[in-house]
């Protein structure tokens, strides 16, 4: 009998990789840019409240509406608006949401009144819907799986500087009154920044594939009503349920939302049945990595959201400290995260995989649990000075998380499946985002009443440590690399 290896073939030689797209790097670029835009809108505005409040006169609730209303359309509309990406195509809609987010920011400065300033707001957030789930859809497509990891570490130095720059840049604008515009700035800011998002997206962004299934360019209409609702059920009253007091319908529209969410998984499996196209791909969630990068990441946005909540409520409240400092003092957590997301883009992501991201969750909860300590030790004497080492581990923790995050939940999703992924990525982070500030600002508030800011905060970094053990354990639902030749 012939041996095996004497008849074997030799082995194919593996393809070559592909290089990926000419203008990557610039494209990427602008899509860091539109999502500086995003972030900067969704902490800038709470700085300029009180100078609102002053010009218009409206009641606590209008004011609160000026910021929710944003929040609440950007939710509602992600996974559609990253839907209609994989079917009209990813630069456009990227240049409709990033002219329509720009003109709707002049809106928003121009308004004369409380109620023409939330539609306007609204507006915002609808095109901020259509704008953002496409960054995703485009990085995946346009870099090869060597640098993949890398572009999304870039995402963490973002949103860190963004989360120092807004509140920071928004106490600015508003004080400085530039040409008398006063608080209205902080809208106007992002007029230039939107125009150069446009005119270098149709320059550098790849153009959009033509070639599309029969019947893939439909919208499933009923479906966006049906997920809408349930969406609004649940996000309105996470978003209002703290600062109501929690009353009863807050818990009975949440529970709502179930039924309505099963309804529409009904609704997709029949459209699915009848060759029409879902709003979201029913094989998503047959992918394990990106399931448990859902459960993962809805515990981890949701710990970074309330950390962010709790420290500056209690800089600002507890020790009376003004939005332009307390946005300094959170350049550490800043730093921090530039150099975790840069070591886990670059070298440690695609070397390790899973273990960053663990990695990264015991060195935030540590950082987490130092805060805990400074506050307590340092008390009323407190200084932007001793919050430093504690900021900068855990913002070092929180940047180790978010490349190799996004690599792992997107590498296994197909092209035509990238927006619907993208999009459902984006909701999963603002429910997560809205369920860590309603759980640990309403933890904060109750225990304040009693205990004083001080001791509050000290609790809240507590929980806040306690979701990032969570989410440590969470995160073996996930493969343990990206893919499956990066473990060689």
């Amino acid at each position: 009998m012939t041996s095996p290896t004497a008849t074997s073939a030799p082995a194919a030689p593996a393809a070559p990789e592909p290089a990926g797209y000419r203008l990557r790097w610039a494209a990427l670029a602008v899509i860091l840019a539109a999502e500086v835009m995003d972030l900067l809108d969704t902490t800038i505005v709470g700085v300029a409240s009180p100078a609102i409040q002053h010009d218009f006169g409206g009641s606590g609730a209008q004011i609160q509406w000026i910021s929710a209303s944003y929040t609440l359309a950007f939710a509602v509309l992600l996974i559609t608006g990253g839907r209609l990406g994989d079917l009209f195509g990813r630069k456009r809609l990227f240049v409709v949401g990033a002219a329509g987010f720009t003109a709707a920011s002049v809106l928003c400065a121009a308004a004369p009144g409380a109620g023409t300033l939330i539609a306007a707001r609204t507006v915002q957030g609808l095109f901020a819907a259509l704008l953002i789930p496409q960054g995703l859809g485009l990085i995946k497509a346009m870099f090869p799986p060597k640098e993949v990891g890398a572009a999304f570490g870039l995402f963490g130095p973002v949103l860190g500087l963004s989360s120092v720059l807004g509140p920071t840049l928004g106490g600015y604008l508003t004080d400085a009154d530039w040409f008398g515009t006063g608080w209205r700035m902080v809208f106007l800011v992002n007029l230039p920044l939107g125009v150069l998002a446009v005119l270098a997206a149709l320059k550098v962004l790849p153009a959009d594939r033509t070639t599309r299934a029969p019947g893939a360019g439909r919208l499933d209409p009923v479906g966006v009503l049906v997920l809408s609702a349930a969406v609004l059920l649940l996000v309105y009253p996470l978003v209002q349920g703290r600062e109501l007091g929690w009353p009863l319908w807050t818990y009975a529209a949440m529970a709502a939302s179930l039924p309505v969410l099963r309804l529409f998984t009904v609704h997709q499996r029949r459209v699915l049945r009848r060759g029409g196209t879902p709003l979201i791909e029913p094989s998503l969630f047959g992918k394990r990595a990106f399931t448990s990068a859902l459960a993962t990441g809805l515990v981890f946005f949701a710990a970074v959201s309330g950390l962010l909540l709790v420290f500056t409520l209690h800089l600002q409240l507890g020790l009376g400290w003004t939005p332009l400092h307390s946005g300094l003092s959170m350049i550490p957590l800043s730093l921090g995260i530039v150099l975790g997301a840069v070591l886990s883009g670059a070298l440690l992501g695609p070397r390790y995989g899973r273990r960053v991201l663990h990695a990264g969750m015991t060195v935030a909860a540590a950082g987490v649990l130092g805060l805990r300590a400074t506050v307590e030790h340092w008390a009323a004497d407190l200084t932007s000075w001793e919050l430093v080492p504690a900021l900068a581990v855990a913002g070092l923790g929180l940047g180790l998380i978010m490349a190799p995050f996004f690599d792992i939940a997107l590498a296994g999703v197909e092209d035509s499946e990238t927006g619907s992924a993208a999009g459902v990525l984006n909701a999963q982070q603002q429910l997560g985002g809205s369920i860590g500030v309603a759980l640990l600002g309403t933890a904060f508030f109750g225990r304040a009443g009693s205990d004083g800011f001080r001791h509050a905060a000290g609790w809240t970094y507590g929980l806040t440590a306690g979701l990032f053990a969570v989410t440590f354990v969470v995160a073996f639902l996930l493969p343990r690399h990206a893919r499956p030749q990066a473990c060689r």
